[in-house]
């Protein structure tokens, strides 16, 4: 098969498109035909030898890659025969591997593809759509809602505007540059605007009026997201999932005093990891479960933006330089 590997950390290219050896799927596992892989901006810091939540680095080579759908092409040993010839999708957890034209993953990490949606979207769905829906377990958005989204053009900030929306809520977006902006209104935001310009914070405070965000979806983190948590009112959330801005200080996540808070009236946390997968009772399955329900019913709709699977450092590249909308997917 082919696949993406990686024998040296380092820059985008060193991700060498080539021939290896079809893996072997062990006892209780499948392998499947890969149809899509995802792209995460963790690949990103894995692939320059930054290891980030996990706690150690790949050893290398490795095929990177934790996101694939495609079709259960062969079964390990003791795997429920029923899986063969089905399409599923699959975030494999720890174990890279996605990068490639046939991966292998632990058959209980499953989930058959809803007739309705391509390969590509269960792709983003398996890992952003899930990651979404955990980071809105910490609000209860509606009506009386006003939703600030720091990255809105992204894989996660596009389904937050649209759950904003479908909540009655009021959804600001913020992304860098016109295209982008498009891109957000196009989705449905009340107001898009590009954070790449100074006078920002002014144009939402004149869209407002004398109202403040309730809430505000920061995945970017430096000046942009503590601009973002000027505009809460009193009791408003910060509720931070990344800091992958692109401005000069930008990709740092903010800290904020007990007093500083406390004088704002306003709370400030990370819903990633352990408190996320604590809201969730424990069980990452049952968000994956409502992410793949949500985009079947159409109330959540990614945004993709495919790559050639040989072209995964160009995906890498324009990751990082914030070039991207929607989640990355790379194509066999």
């Amino acid at each position: 098969m082919h696949a993406i590997r990686l024998h040296a950390y380092g820059p985008a290219e060193n991700l060498v498109y080539e021939e290896t050896g079809d893996p072997a799927p062990g006892p209780g596992q499948v392998r499947i035909a890969v149809t899509a892989a995802g792209v995460h901006l963790l690949d990103t810091a894995l692939r320059q030898g930054m290891p980030g939540p996990f706690p150690a680095l790949p050893d290398l080579p490795t095929i990177p890659g934790r996101e694939v759908a495609g079709t259960v092409d062969a079964l390990g040993e003791g795997t429920d025969p029923a899986w063969l010839g089905k399409r599923v999708v699959a975030h494999l957890g720890m174990a890279p591997g996605g990068y490639a034209e046939r991966a292998v993953t632990d058959a209980a990490r499953l989930h058959e593809i809803p007739p309705v949606l391509d390969d590509a979207a269960a792709v983003a769905m398996i890992g952003t759509g899930r990651t979404t829906l955990g980071i809105l377990g910490f609000t209860d958005l509606g009506p009386d809602s006003v939703a600030l989204i720091t990255a809105a053009a992204g894989g996660i900030g596009t389904l937050l505007v649209q759950y904003a929306k479908n909540a009655g809520a009021t959804a600001i977006g913020l992304a860098g540059g016109p295209r982008k902006t498009a891109r957000v209104t196009a989705e449905g935001a009340d107001l898009a605007v590009d954070y790449t310009r100074p006078d920002w914070p002014e144009q939402v405070r004149a869209y407002l009026g004398d109202r403040g965000a309730t809430v505000v979806f920061d995945g970017v983190g430096g000046p942009t997201g503590r601009a973002a948590v000027g505009l809460l009112g009193p009791g408003g959330q910060h509720l931070v999932y990344g800091w992958a801005g692109r401005g000069p200080h930008d990709g740092e996540p903010l800290t904020f005093t007990d007093e500083e808070l406390a004088e704002r009236g306003i709370t400030s946390r990370s819903v990633l990891g352990p408190a996320m997968l604590a809201r969730a009772g424990g069980d990452i399955r049952t968000l994956e479960l409502r992410s793949l329900a949500e985009a079947a019913a159409g109330r959540l709709r990614p945004a993709v933006q495919r790559f050639p699977l040989a072209e995964a450092a160009a995906a890498h590249r324009a990751l990082e330089s914030r070039a991207t909308m929607g989640k990355v997917v790379l194509v066999p």
